[in-house]
């Protein structure tokens, strides 16, 4: 049975550990505060420049641009580039677990694919380093300082990639911020871009007219297009991590509560026989004089 000075000890370092939680849970606060701004910011365009996007796609020629190209990617031997966007830390629940997990479970569902990983974060590039899954690119530490241009070096190697042949289609997996209690893994086609039905089109058909030539406009948009989802994918990472790691720090320090409480009760119990013991010894000797 450990002694007292066992359990006074194991609540000190009890309590040292739920002050790092408590701190690391405010850290993560004030951090999702600014990410789910612009978060937030970024949506409204991010929502537009999609549905416009897959609008276009749907009506005009592929020919008119490498990135519209259509490939079969339910075809057997596509191969697929699969951009995974995980975290740089731990301590965040089942933030990287599950992104993991809907990567694999992906690859599992068509395993006629051959697939290649870009990897976003340290916690998916060392799972998969480990694993020897053939790695395309790879970035780590942006989190801390997020820019845009992070995003268009992502998809400067996608698109690269796309159109010279190498592969046949881009996939994005990444944690999609909901709530602060919840986190939605999102697996979206990347390239090339989704062609909607044309009958379920939004525009009905409706011929577009191009000013300037068409060639120069998509020249234009669909690099910003694809830029701008990546950048769109790694803010709600972002904001979601942290999020994660708020309410896994918040139950780590309730947890440390119900440890010290459940200590310091084993230790008065402990404390408490030490004492009926030496009154007993006490009375013993009183009575044996």
């Amino acid at each position: 049975m450990p002694s007292l000075l066992d359990y006074r000890r194991r609540i000190r370092a009890v309590k040292n550990t739920q002050q790092i939680t408590k701190a690391m849970k405010m850290i993560a606060a004030s951090r999702l505060r600014k990410a789910q701004e612009r978060m937030v910011g970024a949506r409204p365009f991010s929502k537009q420049i999609v549905r416009m996007l897959h609008d276009l796609a749907t009506v005009v020629d592929e020919e008119m641009h490498p990135l519209l190209a259509t490939r079969d990617l339910s075809a057997p031997g596509a191969r697929v580039l699969m951009i995974v966007v995980t975290a740089d830390k731990g301590l965040c629940g089942g933030f990287n677990t599950n992104l993991i997990k809907a990567a694999s479970n992906r690859m599992l569902e068509h395993p006629t694919r051959h697939h290649t990983m870009a990897l976003i974060g340290r916690k998916g590039r060392d799972f998969y380093r480990r694993r020897g899954m053939p790695v395309t690119f790879e970035l780590s530490g942006i989190f801390s300082h997020l820019k845009y241009s992070h995003a268009q070096e992502i998809a400067r190697v996608a698109m690269e990639e796309f159109t010279s042949g190498r592969i046949d289609g881009v996939e994005l997996v990444y944690n999609e911020f909901k709530s602060v209690m919840q986190q939605r893994v999102t697996v979206e086609q990347l390239l090339p871009i989704p062609r909607l039905p044309l009958d379920s089109a939004p525009t009905g058909g409706i011929e577009y007219l191009y000013e300037p030539d068409p060639q120069k406009i998509f020249d234009s948009l669909l690099p910003r297009y694809v830029e701008f989802d990546i950048f769109h994918a790694l803010l709600e990472s972002a904001a979601a991590e942290h999020a994660a790691r708020m309410t896994a720090m918040d139950a780590a320090s309730k947890n440390a509560g119900d440890v010290i409480d459940s200590l310091t009760l084993h230790m008065n119990k402990v404390r408490q026989a030490a004492i009926t013991r030496e009154i007993i010894e006490v009375v013993s000797g009183a009575q044996a004089l």
